[in-house]
């Protein structure tokens, strides 16, 4: 059962393309700024099965997905097999939000677990002071988007190059 504050289909704003965004309840970091303060509270959201998110998932057949919140890694496990069944069923790309950094979740096993999953992780806590309108689905100069898969595979963080033009945040 994960936590979940709302499931928006078809956005263009949490990763390129269309998407089924995910936001997650429950965020441990508290950013000042934050555009979503409301989802610090695990309890503000609904308790929902993995296979009902699925099912939502799957109608679409031309969505990837985003994994947003709060921040999904405050509920690795149920987002890990959420993430592991959308693998299995489709051919859909992932990208994930979180406040944690990549080194960081390599150190929980249960984060790290969900980082399998994942194509592309946008890390790190939101900072008002370094925040950047001009920067594509981030918030502050301090968050990167990394290729989880390349990362994996070389053992240190590789960038996720992401640069259309022109870019509208």
């Amino acid at each position: 059962m994960l936590s979940i504050l709302n499931i928006i289909e078809d956005t263009t704003v949490d990763g390129p393309g269309f998407r089924t965004s995910i936001y997650a309840a429950g965020c441990p970091n508290r950013c000042p700024g934050c555009h979503n303060p409301e989802s610090w509270d695990i309890n503000r959201g609904h308790w929902m099965s993995t296979d009902e998110i699925l099912k939502k998932v799957l109608a679409d057949d031309f969505a990837d997905v985003t994994f947003s919140g709060g921040d999904p890694m405050y509920q690795p496990e149920g987002f890990a097999e959420l993430a592991r069944a959308i693998k299995e069923k489709s051919n859909k790309n992932i990208w994930c939000y979180t406040g944690y950094t990549f080194e960081n979740l390599l150190r929980n096993p249960l984060q790290a677990k969900l980082l399998e999953y994942i194509d592309v992780l946008v890390d790190g806590k939101f900072k008002l002071e370094l925040r950047d309108e001009s920067l594509c689905f981030r918030g502050s100069k301090n968050q990167r988007l990394i290729d989880v898969p390349a990362s994996l595979a070389a053992g240190e963080v590789v960038t996720y190059s992401y640069n259309p033009i022109p870019c509208i945040a």
